[in-house]
């Protein structure tokens, strides 16, 4: 085998000289020492019994990495990867038109969530859901249109209209319980169950808005011409969402990543007082209610937060593919995980140029506290191929095991 060494990318970092094993082209065998590496075709896992807790006895690779602690490999998965750009998927959606049917209907729900799984075996396995999902569940009744997505026809605009709003009943959410612990079953510790919420920024900025926009001018000025009637907003969200996580960990899910897609649109200022307030209140609250459970924080367009967002106190920060990866570990430091961040659109290059930027992202970010992941979600039209080589050259890499007492060094690639 020949050495391959990425130096050029990531020297600067001043990391120590480590080891990563690569063979491409092959799964490893699933040994008690490699959790979460397997053959290429293994049979669904199903448990006699199954326990919700905040924390399970055994933990999944993916776990691990986001605690930061040693793993034989950097664990992979991938955002939206259960949707519209698996045949599968599409073939489903012709018999369920409907969106929100396939989101909030227990068996669809884990048919879709288990269909990339099945076919990829990702080491986290993500709820198929939608961050407007709880809305209703607190009084904020939606709508999706086929063209412009979803609409809010009564947004939050005034005093009177948080009369609407009302405790999270989780009851109206079961069919997001129920399915997660059904997944749980399903892959066992093989692989994590990931559940998710949006951020309360991002929430408030659909219900105030009335739906999607591009300039965010109804909420971003009411941060000046309402500030208390959106503090108000934002705190009830803050306390349904984070009620919201604690249910979907003590329903069976190993970890929650917070989707703050709008947070990139803030002046990093104005994230600190509008956003990074309540996410940090949110990590309080499960911290209390689930202290073993690691949380994930994603924003697009995260470059200019990357510090602030380490002070939420969250365990991993998702990297969007406009940030070096080799940047993005400097200046966060060692003492959190990163998830990220290989461009999307690489999964349309040739197969040999997504294995070298997986190669590369994966040195940069260290043999320890990182989990591979695109810098966004799944593009439609992404071909399948292209995701099943994602994971299969994950899974044939290997950290050398000397480099777990030396966190964040600099690796070789034995390829």
């Amino acid at each position: 085998m020949s050495i391959f060494s990425l130096t050029s990318a990531c020297s600067s970092l001043g990391f120590n000289s480590s080891i990563l094993t690569v063979q491409l082209g092959f799964h490893c065998n699933e040994t008690n020492n490699f959790p979460g590496a397997f053959v290429s075709s293994p049979k669904r896992t199903k448990t006699k019994k199954f326990y919700v807790a905040c924390s399970s006895a055994t933990n999944p690779l993916l776990v691990k990495a986001a605690r930061g602690d040693p793993v034989s490999r950097p664990p992979a998965w991938m955002m939206r990867q259960a949707g519209r750009y698996m045949a599968v998927y599409k073939k489903l959606a012709e018999k369920h038109p409907s969106f929100r049917e396939r989101s909030e209907t227990t068996d669809l729900i884990v048919e879709i969530s288990l269909q990339p799984w099945e076919a990829f075996r990702p080491d986290g396995v993500i709820i198929f859901s939608d961050i407007l999902t709880p809305l209703p569940a607190f009084g904020v009744p939606f709508d999706i249109e086929e063209v412009r997505g979803p609409v809010i026809q009564s947004p939050i605009l005034s005093e009177d209209c948080l009369k609407a709003l009302h405790p999270i009943d989780l009851e109206k959410l079961h069919f997001v319980g129920d399915s997660l612990k059904i997944l749980r079953q399903e892959v066992g510790d093989h692989a994590a169950v990931l559940g998710f919420v949006g951020a309360p920024w991002t929430i408030a900025t659909y219900i105030v808005e009335g739906g999607t926009t591009r300039t965010y001018t109804n909420i971003k000025s009411m941060c000046h011409t309402a500030p208390n009637l959106l503090r108000a907003l934002l705190s009830h969200l803050t306390k349904a969402i984070a009620e919201y996580v604690i249910y979907q960990v003590e329903s069976g899910a190993h970890c929650i990543q917070i989707f703050d897609s709008w947070g990139g649109q803030l002046p990093p200022d104005m994230w600190e007082k509008w956003s990074k307030t309540y996410i940090t209140e949110i990590v309080s609250i499960v911290r209390n209610k689930c202290p073993k459970t690691p949380l994930v924080l994603y924003i697009n367009g995260n470059g200019g937060l990357l510090e602030r967002m380490k002070g939420t106190g969250v365990d991993v920060i998702g990297l969007d593919w406009t940030v070096d990866m080799a940047d993005g570990r400097k200046r966060l430091g060692n003492d959190i995980s990163v998830q990220g961040n290989v461009d999307p659109a690489y999964l349309f290059a040739p197969l040999p140029a997504v294995t070298e930027e997986i190669q590369r992202v994966v040195k940069c970010a260290g043999s320890r506290g990182h989990i591979l992941n695109l810098g966004h979600g799944v593009l439609v039209g992404t071909p399948e191929e292209a995701v099943a080589h994602f994971f299969d050259v994950t899974k044939s890499l290997k950290y050398d095991s000397s480099s777990q007492n030396h966190a964040m060094e600099e690796s070789k690639l034995l390829v």
